[in-house]
């Protein structure tokens, strides 16, 4: 298993802890809205951030269709 893959199943658990929800139900979210591979891709960002700076990009992709910055 490569970096950005353990890095992705990381934020998707802590995301769908924050959130309160099944992993499954967020992985399923975010396959619906287009963005499961826009948060893979976006290791190298991501990675070096705090998680809800993360969060709030995945947020503003649910809810607006575009990132936070």
């Amino acid at each position: 298993m490569n970096d950005e893959l353990k890095f992705f199943i990381y934020l998707l658990e802590c995301y769908a802890s924050c959130k309160g929800r099944l992993t499954a139900d967020i992985l399923h979210e975010w396959d619906v809205h287009g963005i499961t591979d826009y948060v893979y891709n976006n290791y190298w960002g991501y990675h070096t951030e705090s998680l809800d700076n993360a969060f709030m990009d995945i947020d503003s992709m649910l809810q607006r269709g575009v990132p936070a910055w």
